[in-house]
């Protein structure tokens, strides 16, 4: 007799249509959650890849005022390791760019050797006009150049051309126009104590130092940070303008692991070959930051992560709405058809069977729910691209921008970890919100509604 009760309540539980608008509601709710969280953790993975492909995955950075002289042997002692790949000095200064007359910005220089940044950083891939030359040919110099002609240097995209506010695209040939064209950097550095006797305040004079180089490429990373901010000259240029009184000299190492190396027990081994390279030479070896670029970013990243947290608490407690919608529409059934659930329980069905079967529909409604959701989910974050740059050409409103989200593309990758929480969750929700219409079928009494039949 059971089995007939349940196939009775399953053929008029399948013939409600309205039942389908529940499981519209878990499915939409789902979608929602799991586009958010897919979105969210893509920027946030897409940050730290960005950072460890341009950055290095392990860096060494000296304290600020403090300058490695002599790194060749540095840099050979870590590449013998194991587990390194390659290792790349770097020299960091900031300063002013004019690139034309009134076009002055305020930029982040990079001293690079070349030929190890392109062994530790995907930066070929991001050349203008070099990009699909052999390594061994990507250089500073432009084609045909002369003993007196400027040293050349490398501009982030952002520098020289503005994107299309609708697009987010550059004008290509803006931006080719630049390339062989003059620029100017002006930095400043601390003036010595000894050229300055007569000064008693703590404060540094700086020295104001220009350099004069060719734009021989244009790089686009993709992010925005790099392409709005960077310049990249040979490190030899920027050391003997800085600091001419020295050998030449950098303030950080970064190093790319081979695949599969930990980057924990990589920082340990790199402490430990600068402790020896160190050992004599420079009293503030102990001050040294070495660690992955990961780390560097951790509170950052951390800061993002709970920005995630509070938006999926607001959506979530915007989807709760769920329960509330599972509980009408199975309450209204209940109470509408109550004479059908009395002919079924006159057959022979217990009240827990009726209740247990309203409250197993309702987990059928969230799983079905939940997995289509997931579904569309999935579709609106791999294509979210094509979404976006469709509501862009309907509306004219640019909804992702690179100077607000920091990469020219949007992450289209599912959190499956967030999105198998997530349908657990609408599960667990449908099945609460079918309790009460459960238990109030199960004290329907034959005798009462059907008296007058």
């Amino acid at each position: 007799m059971r089995q007939w009760s349940f196939f009775l309540c399953g053929r008029y539980l399948r013939r409600k249509r309205i039942v389908l608008l529940s499981i519209s509601a878990v499915m939409l709710c789902c979608a929602l959650l799991i586009t958010v969280a897919s979105l969210f953790t893509g920027f946030i993975h897409a940050f730290e890849k960005s950072e460890s492909d341009y950055m290095g995955d392990v860096v060494l950075i000296v304290p600020e005022g403090f300058r490695i002289e002599d790194f060749g042997q540095l840099l050979a002692d870590i590449e013998q390791l194991p587990t390194i790949e390659a290792a790349t000095p770097a020299l960091r200064s900031y300063g002013l760019l004019l690139t034309g007359p009134g076009q002055v910005r305020d930029v982040q220089v990079l001293g690079i050797d070349l030929s190890s940044r392109l062994r530790v950083s995907p930066i070929r891939d991001a050349l203008l006009r070099q990009k699909t030359l052999p390594a061994e040919q990507i250089s500073f110099d432009l084609p045909g150049k002369t003993a007196a002609d400027l040293t050349g240097g490398f501009v982030g995209i952002g520098l020289v051309a503005g994107p299309d506010e609708v697009t987010d695209s550059y004008d290509m040939r803006q931006v080719e126009a630049f390339i062989g064209q003059k620029a100017v950097l002006t930095a400043g550095t601390p003036a010595n104590a000894d050229s300055q006797p007569d000064r008693t305040d703590a404060a540094p004079r700086l020295v104001r130092r220009v350099l004069r180089f060719t734009i021989s490429d244009v790089i686009q990373t993709g992010v925005y940070r790099f392409d709005q901010n960077f310049i990249y000259v040979p490190i030899e240029s920027l050391s003997s303008l800085l600091y001419p009184e020295q050998k030449l000299c950098a303030d950080a190492v970064q190093v790319r692991l081979k695949k599969g190396a930990d980057e924990e027990v990589a920082a340990a081994m790199i402490r430990g070959v600068w402790r020896v390279y160190a050992e004599g030479r420079y009293n503030w070896a102990d001050y040294v930051f070495i660690g992955s670029s990961r780390q560097m970013q951790a509170r950052l990243v951390a800061e993002f992560y709970k920005q995630l947290d509070m938006l999926m608490m607001i959506f979530g407690i915007v989807s709760f709405a769920v329960v509330l919608l599972v509980f009408c529409i199975f309450y209204m059934i209940v109470m509408t058809k109550q004479k059908d659930i009395g002919v079924v329980k006159s057959c022979g069905a217990s009240g827990i069977s009726v209740a247990g079967l309203y409250f197993f529909f309702g987990i059928v409604n969230g799983a079905v729910g939940s997995a289509l959701g997931a579904v569309l989910g999935w579709l609106i974050t791999v294509n979210i691209e094509l979404i976006e740059k469709g509501i862009t050409a309907t509306t004219g409103l640019k909804i992702w921008k690179a100077s607000t989200y920091m990469f020219d593309r949007i992450p289209s990758e599912v959190n499956w970890d967030w999105a198998l929480w997530i349908c657990l969750a609408a599960v667990v929700a449908a099945a609460v919100g079918s309790l009460i219409p459960a238990a109030a079928a199960a004290r329907v009494e034959p005798v009462k509604i059907l008296r007058y039949e």
